[in-house]
């Protein structure tokens, strides 16, 4: 495959990164997707910046690839975490969940290279004012925190790269080699898949989730808890708790209340298939296995290069 503008920014062999994921997303599924030549990122918000210092420090000694770090910029301890990802020489930063004008600057000052997550042209605009190197357009597919207006990845994307001269990075619903092509061919420079990497060896959420991931169907996820902060989640008890407060024309006091503190990692990281919150993708109805994240990344792309040859032949 050719080089673009993102395997050129990153340094990397593919178009394609792994989502840096709450509670799944730890140096050992990194390392393993960088390894493969993907990117792999660590997820930051579910860590202390101790224990990211830690997953940094291993993820470098697992591989001699680029890697990145996400924080999320709600983050309480963002400070710290900027500090420790500057400290530990981190080279590619994707921020999201906020103001991207508050650290780009002060991050490429320290030759960090930055990506923001955006869910609309209007946020992609202002992203790009601020100065990232590239965003991430998601759709409204996706696992986990979403966009407030519910636009769907392909129509977003060809939106996105009309208004925007800087790469774009495509994300929601992606866990195949033919819907990075689509991605693609309508503007997007590479992919980022994160549903699917959950179902992975070395994903760090709990095997129990993994199992969830893998037996969910069309329809078991939906988006919800807007008042609070959109959230995709798998229907279980949880989640219906939730439904039914909503009958009850709830305040968001309520709603607060009732998720309640570290809901996402009893779910995900404990494996409380009842009482947690499952955050994952409408693509997971699509993911039948669990696979090292090196298959995964080998996968997509043996898949992307026949997509292509069909396209070719149309």
């Amino acid at each position: 495959m050719q080089n673009n503008r993102i395997t050129e920014l990153f340094n990397i062999k593919y178009p394609l990164i792994q989502a840096g994921m709450i509670w799944a997303s730890g140096w050992k599924l990194a390392s393993a997707a960088s390894n493969a030549g993907a990117l792999g990122i660590i997820g930051a918000g579910s860590m202390y910046p101790d224990v990211l210092r830690e997953h940094i420090q291993k993820c470098k000694k697992a591989t001699d690839q680029p890697f990145a770090v996400n924080v999320p910029m709600l983050y309480p301890d963002i400070e710290k975490i900027m500090e420790i990802i500057i400290e530990e020489g981190v080279e590619i930063v994707f921020t999201s969940a906020g103001n991207p004008k508050t650290w780009t600057k002060h991050l490429q000052d320290h030759n960090i290279k930055v990506v923001h997550v955006v869910s609309s042209v209007k946020f992609g605009l202002k992203a790009e004012a601020a100065g990232v190197d590239a965003v991430v357009t998601e759709g409204f597919e996706a696992g986990g925190h979403n966009g407030r207006d519910e636009t769907t990845t392909l129509t977003l994307i060809p939106m996105i790269t009309k208004e925007l001269n800087i790469p774009v990075i495509a994300a929601g619903g992606i866990a195949n080699g033919d819907a990075m092509l689509a991605t693609m061919i309508l503007g997007a420079e590479a992919v980022q898949v994160g549903t699917r990497f959950v179902a992975s060896h070395e994903a760090s959420s709990h095997i129990n989730f993994k199992n969830e991931v893998v037996k969910a169907k069309e329809g078991d996820t939906q988006l919800t808890l807007k008042e609070l902060a959109p959230v995709r989640l798998l229907k279980n008890k949880f989640f219906y708790d939730v439904q039914e407060l909503y009958q009850q024309t709830p305040t968001k006091e309520q709603l607060i209340k009732l998720l309640g503190r570290a809901r996402a990692k009893k779910g995900m990281f404990e494996g409380d298939l009842e009482e947690g919150e499952l955050e994952i993708g409408q693509i997971s109805g699509l993911i039948s296995d669990i696979l090292p994240a090196a298959d995964i990344v080998n996968n997509i792309m043996s898949e992307f290069e026949e997509a292509k040859e069909r396209v070719a032949k149309l």
